[in-house]
């Protein structure tokens, strides 16, 4: 059994309102908190929007550094490519030198068979 003013109104019927949880937290806020809540709610609107506001311009620097690496390693890539076929000329020619100074086995080859058939014939 309820006693007066626990979940009943002036008539002593059980208040159906007091019984819902949520208006049973209000109640409670509004005994803790009193005229403050208004001022507590707005300063936390205000520290969401503050926080909101960082997020958004950490999502900006993020999507603007993101970026700046695309370019770089695009412009990293290109470099390389240029360096490597830089490279691939260099070795060509290298290897054409080498082609020139040095005799080709096949044909050393077939000197030194020629050389071995003319002592063999004399």
């Amino acid at each position: 059994m309820t006693t007066k003013g626990e979940n009943t109104n002036d008539t002593g019927e059980i208040n159906p309102s007091m019984t819902d949880p949520s208006t049973k937290i209000e109640a409670i806020k509004n005994l803790i908190f009193g005229e403050n809540i208004q001022a507590y709610n707005s300063e936390f609107d205000n520290i969401k929007n503050d926080i909101l506001a960082k997020k958004q311009a950490l999502e900006n620097l993020i999507e603007e550094v993101r970026s700046e690496l695309i370019q770089n390693i695009d412009n990293l890539s290109t470099d390389l490519n240029i360096r490597i076929t830089e490279l691939e000329s260099n070795m060509e020619n290298k290897l054409d030198n080498l082609d020139e100074k040095k005799v080709d086995r096949r044909q050393l080859g077939q000197l030194l068979i020629n050389l071995g058939e003319k002592i063999g014939k004399e």
